[in-house]
């Protein structure tokens, strides 16, 4: 099986607003995207494991002319509270770099 590290040459993750994290798998070419995007590893259930955030609230942008798919969650703490380990939520995208597509 393929990992997102292997599908996808470019991931980000970032802030969307104080209380919302999203991040873009920039997926290698519209085969990869139309292959992929859609992939049942990609879960809400995987977004509840992996950041602790309520799978019902998790939301999935497809963007097919840019073979990107952008997922949202809410954050488990407001941006900027004291127990803050990333600011700007620029590392949460590490987390999915070994899932497995299928």
């Amino acid at each position: 099986m393929a990992k997102i590290r292997d599908i996808c040459p470019h991931i980000r993750s970032k802030q969307a607003g104080p209380f919302w994290i999203t991040i873009d798998l920039w997926f290698d070419g519209p085969q990869a995207f139309e292959t992929y995007h859609a992939s049942p590893a990609l879960s809400p259930d995987l977004f509840a494991r992996l950041f602790g955030t309520d799978p019902a609230l998790v939301k999935r942008i497809p963007a097919p002319d840019l073979n990107v798919l952008k997922i949202s969650y809410p954050r488990a703490t407001s941006q900027g509270g004291m127990v803050e380990r990333d600011m700007h939520s620029g590392q949460q995208y590490v987390r999915l770099l070994d899932v497995e597509l299928d």
